[in-house]
């Protein structure tokens, strides 16, 4: 397990030199500079959703390079992005330092799996993970576990993630929808050799191995469950953030890609929300 952990850290090191270019590739994140009040497409979608965070205490499992940290921070919460690259924690350290951010956001470097080890339990207000996480984590019920350990009593995990119907997809198959991959959560992860990333870059990556586990919704949701947490929101979306199907999809407004030929076939993207009891 740790050789698949080093593996994923390696890459996501890699990505995120990339990611945090600011010559308009990778995220794009000259733009959070130049305009202080911009939220990124994930956590814009979600605003309705999101409601008040002025004066929460958050914490952002997978936080990467921090574009959705900071966007939580301009919608008033005090954020801690946590995340296994040190490389990635550096680009968001001084992203939040250029953008003005830094007063409510700060970073803390760990996998999920220790997240404990380093975040007091039991004090946030709200525990956030963005799309594209779930997939890295071996075991949904030990993340269930994490995420019921940071929320103090009445505080509420909000995720908008990938589908695992869409994870269970292969995006090689550019004119019809094949579902060729785990749906459901197995012990040994499935590998991956590409030099690519999900959002044009400057170079091809380096490290290019990686490792994922897909998790149904079911047992996401079971999981939380168990961990005691109460299930107060699950909705299902025909988009997702990112060209995740590319030649069978359409670009919509706010970033959001959505089948084209095939659409409203399959659920693409989904928000839930759970909140552990008073």
């Amino acid at each position: 397990m740790d050789s698949h952990l080093d593996a994923n850290r390696a890459n996501w090191d890699d990505r995120a030199s990339v990611h945090a270019a600011r010559t308009g590739s990778g995220y794009e994140t000259q733009r959070y500079v130049d305009d202080r009040t911009l939220l990124s497409d994930v956590v814009a979608f979600d605003r309705p959703r999101l409601g008040d965070l002025a004066g929460l205490r958050a914490v952002h499992l997978q936080c990467h390079i921090g574009t959705d940290t900071l966007s939580l921070a301009r919608l008033g919460a005090r954020v801690t992005g946590l995340d296994f690259s040190s490389v990635a924690l550096a680009e968001a350290r001084v992203l939040v330092a250029e953008t003005g951010d830094d007063a409510l956001v700060d970073f803390v470097e760990s996998d999920v799996d220790h997240a404990l080890d380093v975040l007091p339990g039991g004090s946030f207000d709200l525990v956030y993970t963005g799309i594209g996480a779930l997939c890295w984590l071996p075991s949904i019920s030990r993340w269930a576990g994490v995420v019921a350990g940071l929320l103090k009593p009445g505080g509420r995990l909000f995720i908008r993630e990938a589908h695992p119907i869409l994870w269970a997809m292969d995006e090689t198959v550019g004119d019809d929808l094949a579902l060729r991959f785990p749906y459901f959560e197995r012990a040994e992860p499935l590998e991956w050799d590409d030099s690519s990333s999900y959002v044009p870059t400057e170079r091809p990556l380096v490290s290019t191995t990686t490792y994922e586990w897909n998790h149904g919704l079911g047992e996401i949701v079971t999981a939380l469950l168990d961990a005691g947490l109460e299930l107060r929101m699950l909705v299902e979306h025909d988009s997702v953030p990112y060209e995740a199907l590319p030649g069978q999809m359409v670009q919509r407004a706010g970033g959001e890609w959505a089948l084209g030929v095939r659409a409203g076939v399959a659920p693409l993207s989904y928000t839930l929300q759970a909140v552990k009891p008073a």
